[in-house]
């Protein structure tokens, strides 16, 4: 028995894996984001390629940012008053008509900027509605102890698939073009719909409510009296702003200018950041830390752009990789803190519209990011703007814990 109970011990972030539903989720999630991982890559190459600039990336980007913050609001409100499994499955089976016309216009060599920003924003709306009940739905197929290692295995599923999503767009679009990631990110979607067909999360207790938008205000109500969410939310939406949106916008041409390598150095950048969040997942699964919570958050957080600020200086593409999965560790400890942390803290009724606002907050300002990068991009290297963008994120990470309430917390 205490041999059973040393091995339990030791592989408690696979916990949650006891669950037959939190394995259906789990596994329609992976192959999903295995197809956006590839997605991603290949839409910043082929815009760039379509168009010859930068700046025009950045738009395609704002404008599904725009789009997915018009309804993930809604969805929000949705997945806390009916099914989160069909909310879901409906997103992904949009999302496979969007996806399957991209593909097949790219590969007909009808393709135009104006039609990738009408899909952009399409796939955009869609999304809205998946990730509120998707963050909702965890607590529905695990027991409330097995939550860090869901939000573990969900952590490694996310990172490991921006690992191999990244590879096989560079190995795909290499032989076969954008059409086909483009076709193969369909595909995905259309298998997370049919593994999530089958399962049965556990029913929850529903708030009363007069409608859509009466019940968007009460979770704003809610957040807006929990210090530590809403703190934490403003941060990470205006730290998204300076750093990140100009780092997806601009990473195709800093691969580049700064190292004079393509695709494939572009894609593998992003898959070794996605390793090292995989093993700071792993590493939070296992230590599950009960202590100073808030703390680690933002100080990890705080942490990784000073790794992110030196890989925008290196001359050599092989440091910043090593760069890039430093940082990778940092993020992926500090969101499965935050993850975990919502999933007890929040009630059950009210989990889809705060992941909703958490979401929303988080990207809010992610479209004006976009803009200003498409705006700055016309007089600045990509360099020096992502130089700039990561030091004042560094900066904004230590705000909550100048908050006595928001770090005391937890």
């Amino acid at each position: 028995m205490e041999a059973h109970s040393d091995r339990l011990g030791r592989a408690r972030a696979l916990y949650a894996f006891r669950s037959r539903d939190f394995r259906l989720l789990w596994s329609a999630r992976t192959v999903s984001l295995v197809g956006d991982g590839a997605f991603l890559i290949a839409l910043g190459w082929r815009t760039t390629t379509l168009t010859g600039s930068a700046t025009w990336l950045a738009i395609v980007l704002m404008a599904h940012s725009i789009a997915l913050l018009a309804t993930v609001l809604i969805g929000g409100a949705l997945a806390d008053r009916y099914s989160r499994r069909l909310l879901m499955i409906s997103s992904d089976l949009a999302r496979v008509v969007i996806m399957g016309a991209l593909a097949i216009l790219d590969a007909s060599d009808q393709l135009s900027l104006g039609l990738l920003l009408a899909l952009a924003v399409g796939f955009g709306l869609a999304d809205g509605f998946f990730y509120p009940a998707a963050g909702g739905i965890v607590p529905l197929v695990v027991e409330s102890h097995e939550l860090a290692s869901a939000n573990t295995l969900i952590g490694v599923s996310r990172q490991a698939s921006f690992v191999i999503g990244p590879a096989l767009a560079g190995s795909i679009y290499g032989i076969a073009g954008s059409a086909a990631v483009f076709g193969l990110n369909a595909g995905t979607f259309l298998v997370s719909a049919l593994l999530l067909l089958p399962a049965r999360p556990r029913s929850f207790e529903r708030e009363p409510t007069e409608g859509t938008w009466r019940s968007i205000v009460e979770g704003v109500r809610y957040v807006a009296g929990v210090p530590w969410l809403w703190v934490g939310i403003a941060v990470t939406s205006v730290v998204l702003m300076v750093a990140m949106a100009p780092f997806q916008a601009l990473a195709p041409t800093f691969v580049s200018e700064q190292f004079d390598k393509g695709v494939g150095a572009y894609g593998l950048l992003f898959a070794f950041e996605a390793a090292g969040m995989t093993i700071g997942t792993v590493a939070f699964g296992q230590i599950n830390p009960r202590t100073r919570r808030i703390w680690q958050t933002f100080g990890f957080l705080a942490l990784n752009d000073v790794f992110a600020v030196a890989m925008t200086l290196q001359s050599s593409y092989e440091v910043a990789a090593l760069l890039m999965v430093a940082r990778g560790v940092l993020i992926g400890y500090a969101i499965g803190i935050w993850a975990t942390l919502m999933m007890e803290w929040v009630p059950e009724g009210k989990l889809a519209r705060v992941t909703s606002l958490d979401f929303f907050g988080a990207i809010g300002l992610v479209p004006v990011g976009y803009a200003l990068t498409a705006l700055v991009s016309q007089t600045a290297d990509a360099s020096t703007i992502l130089t700039v963008g990561f030091s004042l994120a560094g900066l904004l990470w230590a705000v909550p814990l100048l908050v006595r309430r928001v770090r005391d917390a937890a």
